[in-house]
């Protein structure tokens, strides 16, 4: 019910669908802190896929086993199926109507709200100071990984790939 719920409600992908998320998960089920929950999120980040299907299933694994991966994978991804599949001839005759389209752009603004929410509840990962020599490195990876996607236009799986040799090398404790 919970993914279901969040995954029905949450319009603009899975990244816009990680604050309900959070909030099924964390604050209303509490089956995880909110740091864990960061942690699942870093780590579903780091490997290819839709973000959504990968956190049902970390979760509903953690939760209720194999059988909680299956039932959280299936209330993510039937229900958008289903009403994809409905809606999809509708969407495509009306995509030109000013109505439509003005819902569009209304509904924007929300998604940015809601992902520099979660951008927001984050930061706190890549500021938070580490053991080492270098202790602000999550935040020199954040700041590296930035600018080189940015104004470099590097791939951002290089980064990626990057920032986890960086991680399993200087950042393993904690």
């Amino acid at each position: 019910m919970a993914f279901g719920t969040a995954t029905m409600l949450g319009y603009g992908g899975g990244p816009a669908i990680i604050p309900l998320y959070e909030n099924q998960v964390v604050t209303r089920y509490e089956w995880m802190n909110t740091d864990e929950f960061g942690k699942a999120l870093a780590f579903g980040n780091a490997l290819p896929g839709p973000i959504a299907t990968k956190l049902a299933a970390y979760i509903g694994f953690k939760v209720a086993g194999y059988a909680g991966a299956a039932v959280a994978l299936t209330a993510v991804v039937l229900p958008t199926a289903i009403v994809m599949i409905l809606l999809a001839g509708v969407m495509l005759k009306l995509s030109n109507n000013p109505f439509v389209r003005g819902m569009i752009r209304g509904i924007q603004p929300v998604i940015f709200v809601m992902m520099a929410m979660l951008a927001y509840d984050f930061v706190k990962y890549a500021i938070q100071p580490i053991a080492g020599p270098v202790p602000f490195l999550p935040l020199l990876i954040a700041a590296g990984f930035f600018v080189l996607v940015h104004y470099y236009h590097l791939n951002a799986v290089w980064g990626i790939i990057g920032a986890l040799i960086v991680g399993a090398l200087f950042m393993r404790g904690g």
